[in-house]
């Protein structure tokens, strides 16, 4: 049974509570900060690359010169009608039996929309034809950019478009200063989740501090980082209620 701790994020005081919640492995969602906390299971792991220990292999180089042709552009967090379409593509191809599937044009907007914090849109088009190819929803925090949720068209399967946006947002925190990259979370053995641990300089966060990516085949914890924590025993016996987060 899944359990999560979460908390609002309002007032003045969001971004900061968005930064020192995010160094302890929490997401956004929307307008709420959620850290998986279950009893029995550790699997969630929270990620990030350590830029300055970054250095792309072979295969990342080719990605990186397979999408040269891609132009970037970030904007504020408004949503579109091109980006819904290429968002319903991309669920429709690879995740049409996830949570994610039924959303409308009204819950992407509130998605895209939702945020106190400050929050970009980076769209990634062919430079030759204008096609929208890509969209990532990234966070702006005080260490670093965080991946709220990426998606991209289908039709470029060899292109490892998925790859290519946590490249770039490399290179993005990377011009601006900032040491990190969130990445979301890492489950040990999903094939799904496999790509993020090829990521040099990847951390997880585990026994409540980040830790440097060993290998992968290491990481079986058998209790959750939060239950460490003095305030797991007061949230130990509360069910929470059912709140799967639209992004992960």
């Amino acid at each position: 049974m899944e359990r999560k701790l979460f908390t609002a994020l309002q007032g003045d005081a969001a971004a900061k509570l968005n930064d020192s919640l995010s160094g302890q492995g929490f997401r956004r969602s929307q307008n709420v900060l959620y850290r998986p906390s279950c009893a029995d299971c550790a699997a969630c792991l929270s990620a990030r690359i350590n830029v300055a220990e970054f250095s792309p292999n072979k295969s990342q180089k080719r990605t990186i010169k397979r999408n040269a042709g891609l132009s970037r552009r970030a904007t504020s967090p408004w949503a579109t009608e091109d980006q819904y379409e290429l968002f319903r593509r991309y669920l429709d191809s690879r995740h049409s039996d996830g949570g994610m599937a039924d959303m409308d044009v009204f819950e992407f907007a509130a998605m895209i929309e939702e945020t106190p914090i400050r929050s970009r849109v980076i769209e990634y088009t062919d430079a030759t034809t204008r096609e929208l190819i890509g969209v990532c929803l990234t966070d702006v925090l005080g260490d670093g950019v965080s991946m709220v949720y990426s998606f991209y068209t289908p039709d470029r399967p060899k292109d490892g478009l998925g790859n290519y946006i946590i490249l770039d947002h490399i290179e993005i925190a990377r011009a601006a200063g900032l040491p990190y990259v969130y990445l979301g979370y890492w489950v040990p053995g999903s094939q799904k989740m496999g790509y993020k641990s090829k990521f040099s300089g990847l951390e997880v966060y585990m026994g409540g501090r980040w830790q440097k990516m060993r290998n992968p085949d290491d990481f079986s914890p058998d209790r959750h980082p939060l239950n460490t924590d003095p305030i797991a025993e007061q949230v130990a016996n509360i069910a929470l209620p059912d709140m799967t987060p639209s992004k992960t």
